[in-house]
């Protein structure tokens, strides 16, 4: 977030698809995480679709997926519980067998 990335946490549903659009022509939606892991090891697919009002679409629903989310601040991240902090900590130790 100090490099300018914005985060947002979807309110209504958990969504875990990956999906990117890029020029409004070329289309990605799929499972592939972007880490070493999915890379190498997890059976993981994407489509590649290259067309305008598909691209168009895949906007408009990232759109409404955002106005059922909320933005998270820096101040408010950097001010969520101890719990929640170590938790995390402790979860990184064990990211390499995840």
């Amino acid at each position: 977030m100090k490099s300018g990335i914005k985060l947002y946490e979807h309110n209504t549903s958990l969504l875990h698809s990956k999906t990117a659009v890029i020029d409004k022509v070329w289309s990605i939606v799929g499972s592939t995480n972007m880490d070493y892991l999915s890379s190498l090891n997890n059976d993981e697919v994407n489509a590649v679709i290259l067309n305008h009002e598909f691209a168009v679409e895949m906007e408009n629903m990232f759109v409404s997926d955002l106005s059922d989310s909320r933005q998270i601040q820096l101040d408010e991240w950097g001010k969520r519980p101890l719990f929640q902090t170590i938790r995390e900590w402790f979860m990184h130790l064990f990211y390499h067998w995840m």
